[in-house]
């Protein structure tokens, strides 16, 4: 079975409802990261509302100016609640949101929250590579590691995350055809350190490019680094799904079970 890393399950497209293709493809576990404090209620429920699902509340760069000091402790109680992996979706965009004065500032907090309560990142880093990296070093965020979201950088970049205990996370560029850097690295990196995410409904994988992002389809990025890796469909289930659980420390009693 499969594991998404990264799919928004609470926007109203993707109702849980909607996983009923996804199951029957393979696909049993879902990583849920937030956006905005405004979304955490309702990413908690719909995390809740179905089975294999897990959350990663937190505040993406681009709702960078939504955070208000006062929303530290909701964050925190949340980042122990039982449904609870990870901090997410936060870092750096380079290319949208508020300045970047005020989106580092709010990520400073994120890896902060994350180290207290010891629970990996997810990471969203666009355009501002360097400057992530430094943060990540600066603030100690090796202590919890996590998921480099939607990594598409360089061999070099990949290495540098992975000292710091980040996983990539390979979704639907890896299918493009000019995505040549993303397939060196895929081929590149130890094997241990590679985990699969859509990112429904956003980033949908060829043939689909174009269209709003489908659960299911994660099995078209997990055929593309199978074949790039030389790697059975089951090998690539194996490995992927055992690097999600040690990368975002998935609680053992959360199997993810066999569809029959």
């Amino acid at each position: 079975m499969l594991i998404d890393t990264h799919i928004h399950l609470d926007d109203r497209a993707l109702l849980p409802a909607s996983l009923a293709e996804a199951r029957t493809a393979g696909i049993g576990g879902w990583v849920v990261p937030g956006v905005s404090p405004a979304g955490w209620a309702g990413l908690m429920a719909a995390v809740a509302a179905t089975p294999g699902a897990w959350a990663a509340p937190g505040v993406h760069p681009q709702a960078a100016a939504d955070w208000r000091p006062e929303l530290a402790g909701a964050l925190r109680r949340l980042a122990l609640a039982a449904q609870t992996v990870a901090i997410g979706e936060v870092g750096l965009d380079g290319q949208a949101g508020p300045d970047r004065a005020i989106q580092e500032a709010v990520f400073r907090q994120m890896i902060g929250i994350a180290r207290e309560s010891g629970r990996p990142l997810l990471l969203h880093m666009r355009r501002a590579t360097g400057r992530l990296l430094d943060l990540l070093r600066s603030e100690h965020a090796e202590e919890v590691g996590g998921v480099a979201h939607a990594f598409s950088g360089s061999p070099e970049t990949a290495r540098q995350l992975i000292d710091l205990g980040f996983a990539l996370g390979i979704g639907g560029v890896v299918t493009f055809p000019e995505a040549r850097r993303l397939r060196e690295v895929v081929l590149q990196v130890p094997a241990e350190w590679l985990v699969l995410e859509t990112d429904a409904p956003d980033l949908p994988p060829d043939p689909h490019r174009g269209q709003a992002n489908r659960p299911e389809w994660l099995t078209l990025i997990a055929a593309r680094v199978a074949t790039l890796r030389g790697w059975t469909p089951a090998e690539t289930a194996r490995i992927t799904t055992a690097n999600a659980r040690r990368v975002l420390r998935l609680p053992e009693n959360s199997a993810v079970k066999e569809v029959t």
